[in-house]
């Protein structure tokens, strides 16, 4: 949908590396299979390469084909840290980047939350649930603050000279 769209946008301006797209249980919108699906795939692709642009980065952060809740966690154990965002966790975002991780996968479910069952799934694959703040904000919005505190936070924004 719409807010999907503005998520990939952002992120993308903010300075993802990657985009999975998660088929998470408490959807709205439905990844579908077949020319549906195939088509929303190809708009958060040129949505990506647009907002690439305007953020002169040097390159297009890749997005991948919707997974399963399973396929993600099986990401998990591939990253130095997964981060969750999840509105009842009591670790803060800084806290789960304590040890400055190197590369982090960074979950951010759908407007209808993480359900509890992926919540056990994902930090069973060694994931932590992690909250922003007080605030709960909406999927659209919550992985560019987080990309934004992850950058604050770490090197990432580092310059480079």
């Amino acid at each position: 949908g719409e807010r999907g769209e503005l998520a990939v946008e952002l992120a993308t301006e903010a300075g993802v590396d990657a985009i999975v797209p998660w088929r998470a249980a408490r959807c709205v919108v439905r990844w579908e299979d077949g020319a549906r699906g195939d088509k929303a795939l190809a708009r958060w692709r040129a949505t990506v390469r647009s907002a690439a642009k305007q953020a002169r980065r040097a390159w297009v952060p890749e997005v991948g084909a919707p997974v399963s809740t399973r396929e993600l966690a099986a990401l998990c154990p591939t990253f130095d840290r997964t981060l969750v965002l999840h509105e009842s966790a009591s670790e803060g975002l800084a806290s789960g980047l304590s040890g400055a991780p190197a590369e982090v996968l960074l979950v951010v479910g759908p407007e209808g939350g993480v359900a509890d069952e992926e919540i056990a799934m994902l930090t069973a694959a060694g994931a932590r649930a992690v909250r922003l703040g007080p605030e709960v904000l909406r999927a659209s919005t919550a992985a560019t603050v987080a990309l934004g505190a992850i950058g604050a936070l770490t090197s990432r924004w580092t310059p480079h000279g």
